[in-house]
């Protein structure tokens, strides 16, 4: 089954729609085979590389980040669903006046090219979408659009560009995910309804900032390390660093993914519109968790468009073990 004939199946699950969030997902998968024909050439042709500018993260741009960027972009206004769009690349919000799009019910937001530090060396990277119902009446979209929790979320997935073009994704439903089929173009349901273990034997965590993090952090990290045969220890670490591989992997195999707070990221790295809720709608579908250490992710207020977070996600049962060292060594410092 193809992801545009699984679409129009699970359409009923939205009489509210109309259709419109199906052509929306459409436009998503669009432009991801455009990206994934770039990324699996990116070494044959002038797309290597940085542009030699800085996004408003602090981030040095590659060509790949702007070639993503504009895609997914040029996708979503030529489909005309959506009123306004958040990127991780773009300063302010972009919001979109145009004669289709004058009724468009759904705003995105969108990490276009997470993990993109791993283009020139071949590791896979990723795109994570998150699509929200628009809170203003009519117009292009607002800032107020966005600054809407993770639980009103109503679809939300990744596209990862690895040894194969997958795009995962949620609508409440249970998560699904599709494998691109380079033979006819289309992307093919190759993983229904998706369960992610109860508990793994993966973390996941950039241990070089180990020194920068808080304690219970430090605690785990050496929990994992440590053998006992009952519960699988020790763990393997496992740290790709691009969010959407290591997650993926933990999604299918079982395992934790963390991204504290440290000395020098105080309010944590990640952003919560477009990297934190989305992934965390998607994990909770699949039966795991995502929390900041202290609350769940998608119940976090957002007030700044590229508001950061910490984030703990994964298995449940391994995601509750980290909470249990974070709150037994909170009041010790960084």
């Amino acid at each position: 089954m193809t992801l545009g004939q699984f679409i129009i199946e699970k359409q009923a699950d939205f009489p509210y729609a109309k259709g419109e969030l199906s052509r929306l997902l459409r436009d998503i998968g669009i432009a991801a085979k455009i990206v994934n024909r770039e990324v699996s050439k990116a070494g044959l042709v002038e797309i290597l590389g940085e542009t030699g500018e800085t996004n408003i993260q602090g981030e040095r741009v590659k060509k790949l980040d702007v070639y993503a960027n504009e895609q997914f972009i040029a996708a979503l206004k030529a489909g005309g669903e959506v009123c306004a769009i958040a990127s991780e690349e773009n300063e302010e919000i972009i919001p979109i006046d145009t004669e289709i799009s004058k009724n468009a019910k759904y705003v995105v937001a969108m990490d276009p090219l997470d993990g993109s530090s791993n283009i020139d060396v071949n590791v896979s990277v990723g795109t994570i979408f998150s699509i929200y119902r628009r809170l203003t009446l009519k117009g292009p979209g607002t800032i107020e659009d966005f600054m809407q929790r993770g639980t009103e979320q109503v679809a939300s997935g990744y596209i990862i560009y690895g040894s194969s073009c997958m795009l995962v994704y949620t609508t409440g439903k249970g998560v699904n995910g599709f494998t691109l089929d380079p033979s006819i173009g289309e992307f093919c349901l190759s993983h229904p309804n998706m369960q992610t273990p109860q508990k793994g034997v993966y973390y996941s965590v950039n241990e070089g900032n180990y020194l920068h993090f808080p304690e219970g952090i430090k605690k785990y990290i050496k929990y994992c390390q440590e053998e006992d045969s009952a519960t699988s220890r020790p763990y393997s670490s496992r740290y790709i660093g691009s969010g959407v591989a290591d997650i993926h992997r933990n999604l299918i195999n079982g395992g934790v993914y963390i991204y504290p707070v440290t000395t020098k990221s105080p309010k944590g790295k990640l952003r919560l519109l477009y990297e934190c809720n989305p992934l965390a709608f998607v994990i909770e579908q699949a039966g795991g968790k995502a929390t900041t250490g202290d609350k769940r992710i998608m119940e976090v207020q957002i007030n700044e468009l590229h508001q950061r977070t910490p984030l703990v996600i994964g298995s449940s049962e391994m995601v509750d073990k980290v909470v249990e060292f974070m709150a037994k060594y909170k009041e010790q410092k960084v």
